[in-house]
């Protein structure tokens, strides 16, 4: 494991979410998810799913877009 990918990567995740709390609806709405607002972003190499819960922002699911799934 190279560890300053690793921490490149944890920064990465880290950020992503304080941006969601000023653009929440920026990521992609996945409409299977209906009625509730789940979304998706890409961040780097990951996806990362979230939910909108009126003006709460919650992480679902963090995986890389390498990953089978």
């Amino acid at each position: 494991m190279n560890p300053t990918a690793a921490a490149r990567a944890a920064q990465t995740l880290t950020v992503a979410p304080r941006q969601l709390l000023d653009r929440p609806q920026s990521g992609r709405q996945l409409e299977q998810y209906l009625p509730r607002e789940v979304r998706r972003i890409i961040v780097g190499n990951y996806e990362m799913r979230y939910e909108l819960v009126e003006s709460t922002v919650f992480i679902l699911r963090v995986w890389h877009t390498r990953e089978e799934r």
